[in-house]
């Protein structure tokens, strides 16, 4: 089973450092990069075609679907299809959505969000211009994310490098997204309690059998399992997601600044060159990588290099 895109190079660049926490060491001949999750493997070649194999190819293809050019599938492979078991009338509904940045970059933390949004509050979030929260500028959430913090049910689950660092050795990314988001939509829950939402919306990240099967494995209690949907692209399909990815990421900006204060430097985002030259830097400074940093990327052992 496996489908192949073909993508911009500024698009692979994207992906290269989207993928940076599951690269393996050696890549085929010919790649930019491999790498391997739980249930996929994506293999990227300089020509911009990039392979999705595995049991999970469909969910990792859909993340990169429509900024690919139409895809070259593979006898017996199926076509991905983001949101094909959404109800029709989901937009509609009373939802806690859930979405969740940070994993792929090298500084900073692993940030959670999830935001109720019912449907009393669907005209308010829709005014507020989130619709496709993807093309917002950090600047335009800056000034979204106080109003949906102070009209809306929320949580947020921040990450920071030291904890993160701790329990990566233990627990894959994804185990770790999938902990974050089930006690994110918990204390959400809590909150609106006795109110129950009509579903819960997660941006998928796992095929749902994996995503139960990481929290069950990682003794989660309560695991959050009632009426919840699974989707990329979920801030198509609901606005609260769309709320929660703002949310998350205006966090992860936060800490950011926080991050590069403390260090005495600005920490870059991403997984490139420039993120192995800072963290070069801070190890020259004597100072502790563990802080700043997701510490099982390639980027830690680059930077080391480049100090040697």
């Amino acid at each position: 089973m496996q489908i192949v895109l073909q993508v911009s190079i500024p698009q692979l660049k994207k992906m290269a450092a989207y993928y940076a926490p599951y690269a393996v060491s050696k890549a085929p001949k010919g790649a930019v990069f491999a790498a391997k999750l739980s249930q996929a493997t994506v293999t990227a070649y300089k020509s911009g075609k990039v392979l999705f194999q595995g049991s999970g190819f469909k969910v990792e293809a859909a993340r990169w679907q429509d900024t690919a050019n139409q895809p070259t599938q593979k006898r017996h492979a199926s076509h991905v299809t983001p949101g094909a078991t959404i109800p029709t009338d989901f937009a509609n509904w009373s939802v806690i959505g859930s979405d969740e940045v940070g994993a792929g970059a090298y500084f900073g933390p692993l940030t959670t969000a999830a935001v109720f949004v019912s449907k009393n509050d669907l005209d308010w979030v829709k005014a507020l211009g989130i619709a496709d929260s993807k093309t917002l500028t950090d600047a335009k959430m800056r000034d979204i994310a106080p109003e949906i913090i102070q009209r809306l049910p929320h949580h947020v689950v921040n990450l920071l490098p030291e904890k993160y660092n701790a329990l990566q050795p233990h627990n894959n990314v994804n185990q770790l997204k999938a902990i974050s988001h089930n006690f994110a939509l918990h204390k959400v829950l809590e909150k609106i309690a006795p109110i129950t939402p009509d579903a819960i919306l997660i941006d998928q990240f796992a095929q749902a059998t994996t995503y139960f099967n990481y929290l069950s494995k990682a003794q989660q209690s309560p695991v959050i399992r009632q009426n919840v949907y699974f989707t990329t692209k979920g801030e198509q399909y609901h606005l609260s997601v769309a709320a929660a990815s703002i949310l998350a990421r205006v966090v992860e900006l936060d800490t950011m600044v926080a991050l590069s204060h403390e260090a005495g430097m600005t920490l870059p985002i991403g997984a490139g060159k420039a993120v192995d030259l800072v963290a070069a830097k801070l190890i020259r400074q004597g100072q502790d990588l563990n802080h700043f940093a997701k510490l099982h990327f390639a980027n830690t052992a680059k930077a080391k290099s480049l100090v040697n």
